[in-house]
């Protein structure tokens, strides 16, 4: 059996599925890395909206993923940009998901940290005082669920700051008052071209400087960094920086494999929009690191690069509707529609090669279904033969 699928030329190939999936089970908490996934929200297909309304989320499906990564072993990393934060996620809906994910993640026993930002100033903030209060009542609804906060980038923060030393002082502000440590996200501009000049300069050497300041004026309350630049030297430099027991979480959707490996000075951990389609495959890869076998760890992950690399392609912010598209095909939802209508973000060539992509590394625990689905996808956009 082949399927028909579309180059960027218009022109079609023949392409054969595999008739197997990997074998993936579930297995033993991992005990050299810590891994979190951040994870896409479903959208309710059947709500009357508009990508201008309020996100319409099926909570049954959305929690119904978060127990399959969890089912795996992975922490879940919620209300992230993954979870179109910002992109069709107002913070009314990412304060329910937050909600909601935690209680779900209590009763599986399950590891969560959640987005805290400052999304609720649906326009211009007025000063830094707004910007802080902002961010403190996101952090006392995250810390209230008993989940770990992760300290996103704030758009806010970005628009209102004059130069480093208001960084240092929202940060500072908040750490003081977190009553766990949190994780600090330090998102490129890639991701979202309103963070440019994030930390007070365009000059990432500088902004660097920034960043480790806050870390070391309150390392006891910084559990770790997240560091989603696409840079892996940038990354390993600054790990190599960090104070001791401050983790780097990467989020280098490039560069993953050998950053999480690591070297004899040092690895990070992970905190990654990717290992929401590779959740089961990159569980099995790092319970092969934790026996030390590295080779084994990178000849599992090594070839899912090409995929990520794919799914994050320039305009890298609409990595999502590739990573939703990849559920979909799987069968952990029943449809391809996206809160925002972001389905419709990326082009059917583009969908063609992350299927072709996905089936080769088995990700699809029915090949058949995955097939079927795509041809429906297909059959939409005009492929007939």
């Amino acid at each position: 059996m082949t399927i028909q699928l579309p180059d960027t030329t218009g022109a079609l190939r023949s392409y054969e599925p595999r008739s197997t999936p990997l074998a993936l089970d579930t297995g033993a908490p991992f005990s050299s890395r810590v891994v979190f996934s951040a994870a896409h929200v479903v959208a309710d297909p059947f709500a009357d909206t508009t990508p201008d309304s309020p996100a319409a989320v099926d909570w049954d499906a959305t929690l119904a993923f978060r127990r399959h990564l969890w089912s795996h072993g992975l922490g879940v990393a919620e209300a992230m940009d993954t979870a179109q934060r910002g992109m069709g996620l107002d913070w009314a809906g990412a304060a329910e998901l937050i909600r909601r994910s935690a209680a779900e993640a209590r009763a599986v026993g399950g590891r969560i940290a959640c987005g805290v930002g400052t999304d609720q100033l649906t326009g211009p903030a007025a000063d830094l005082a707004t910007v802080r209060a902002a961010y403190e009542e996101q952090l006392a609804l995250v810390e209230g669920t008993g989940a770990q906060a992760i300290l996103m980038a704030s758009r806010a923060l970005a628009a209102v700051a004059k130069g480093p030393e208001d960084y240092l002082e929202v940060y500072g502000h908040l750490l003081r008052q977190a009553t766990e440590p949190v994780v600090l996200h330090w998102l490129g501009p890639m991701f979202d071209p309103a963070l440019d000049g994030y930390w007070g300069s365009a000059d990432l050497d500088a902004a660097t400087e920034t960043f480790l300041e806050v870390i070391a004026a309150h390392p006891d309350k910084v559990d770790g960094i997240k560091v989603s630049l696409l840079d892996a030297q940038r990354e390993v430099d600054l790990r190599r920086r960090l104070p001791q027991g401050v983790r780097c979480y990467t989020g280098d959707d490039f560069n993953y494999p050998e950053l999480i490996a690591g070297d004899d000075r040092g690895f990070s951990h992970a905190l990654l929009g990717i290992f929401d389609p590779l959740g089961p495959l990159a569980a099995q890869a790092v319970r092969v690191l934790d026996t030390g076998d590295a080779k084994g760890f990178r000849s599992l992950l090594d070839p899912t690069v090409e995929l990520s690399r794919h799914l994050f392609q320039t305009p890298t912010r609409f990595y999502k509707t590739g990573v939703v598209l990849l559920a979909w095909l799987a069968g952990h939802q029943d449809h391809f529609a996206m809160v925002g209508g972001l389905q419709s973000a990326r082009s059917l060539p583009h969908f063609a090669k992350a299927y072709e992509l996905a089936d080769g590394l088995g990700l699809f625990p029915n090949p058949e279904l995955a097939e079927a689905r795509m041809k429906q996808l297909l059959a939409l956009y005009g492929v007939t033969s």
